[in-house]
């Protein structure tokens, strides 16, 4: 979830509202051609859990989990020869498929789709005709969806998000100052055990200005870092938060608290099997076993390399009704509020959870494995 939401939301039951906004007409469009029923409002909002421990309590035991890139054909020809046009949007980061629809992919080119999102973090495709259910039965070959306990969804589709900054601005106050949450560099769900991996944000609304998104490399981030600095990180576990707060069941009066989970520091792909930095300002709270002062500024600097050059970066500009599948364990992404809200953005996320993360000591670079280091690296 998106930093923003680290105020903590605690309540027990939140009743159906009737939808007061008015839905964009493509939302609308799509959704009841989709056959989802919108005569209860939308979107649901599930009720919320109150208490520290029930969180803890979903999904807390390790799953079996087989990264579909790993499956590929490391060529990819299967997807790729389908493709009118392959276009790399920057040299490190993001790539487009221009004509295929994501509902028609078999499974072997749903394969290789992960493992290209694994290789060049996050793809687009544009122009898709694509319901929220065809977009949760993606999802599913990619791994277990995600079913948030806080935030709406779908009316009837659990796991299918509602990406829609103007029901969020209704909910709390926003302004140029004070932009939607999302407006900050983060990675979603990483409290989790097994925490995110692919992501699929199709956008079926989106404003005539402005609203694009941002997405950095956690590859690349690595590769910032000397191999010295390298040296250190390499096998250190951090502390990663929720972005929610709950009550504890038994020590109510002492506050919101967080859902927190140990990570590494550096992470290995299990499709790739390069390393990436696995950090986030918003939600990697301090690294074990190290004074909080040294933790700071251990963290600080990472956060920095991580958002602060953009030659690791891509932004992309949405049209709609297209679709950017990321990997959550390589990747930062940004969306950028700058339309202040002035026009609609509506969207549907699901959300595929992946392995527990490791570290693997043995593993190279990306720039290591392509064979593209210089002689400093």
């Amino acid at each position: 979830m998106a930093p923003s939401a680290i105020v903590p939301e605690i309540v027990d039951v939140v009743q159906p509202k009737k939808d007061k906004l008015g839905l964009p007409e493509p939302t609308r469009r799509r959704l009841e051609k989709a056959g989802v029923d919108l005569s209860q409002g939308y979107p649901y909002r599930p009720a919320r859990p109150l208490y520290l421990q029930d969180v803890y309590a979903i999904r807390d035991s390790d799953r079996e989990y087989t990264d579909a890139g790993s499956r590929a054909d490391p060529d990819k020809k299967a997807l790729l020869s389908a493709a009118k046009d392959v276009i790399h949007i920057t040299t490190h980061i993001g790539t487009e498929i221009v004509g295929l629809q994501l509902k028609d992919l078999t499974d072997q080119q749903r394969d290789e789709l992960a493992l290209l999102i694994a290789e060049r973090s996050v793809v687009f495709f544009r122009d898709q005709d694509l319901s929220p259910q065809q977009q949760l039965e993606l999802g599913r070959h990619y791994g277990e969806i995600e079913v948030h306990p806080q935030v709406p969804h779908v009316p009837g589709l659990p796991g299918t998000t509602v990406i829609w900054p103007q029901l969020a601005a209704s909910e709390r106050a926003t302004d140029f100052r004070n932009p939607v949450g999302t407006q900050n560099w983060h990675t979603d769900l990483v409290h989790e055990r097994q925490p995110a991996g692919i992501t699929h944000l199709h956008n079926d609304t989106v404003p005539t200005i402005g609203g694009d998104t941002l997405w950095s490399s956690g590859y690349s981030a690595y590769e910032k870092l000397s191999p010295g600095f390298r040296r250190i990180i390499d096998g250190k576990y951090a502390v990663y938060r929720s972005a929610h707060g709950y009550l504890d069941r038994d020590d109510p009066t002492a506050g919101p608290k967080y859902v927190e989970r140990e990570h590494p520091l550096v992470r290995t792909h299990p499709a790739t099997g390069w390393k990436a930095l696995y950090v986030n300002r918003a939600m990697t709270v301090r690294i074990v076993g190290l004074d909080k002062a040294e933790s700071d500024v251990i963290l600080g600097y990472l956060f920095k390399v991580y958002e602060g050059n953009v030659d690791i970066q891509c932004r992309f500009k949405w049209t709609a009704g297209t679709s950017a599948l990321w990997d959550n364990r390589i990747t930062m992404h940004n969306a950028s509020y700058d339309y202040e809200g002035r026009q609609p953005r509506h969207g549907t996320r699901v959300t595929s959870l992946a392995e527990k993360p490791f570290f693997d000591p043995d593993s190279p670079t990306r720039r290591q494995a392509l064979d593209l280091v210089g002689p400093e690296e």
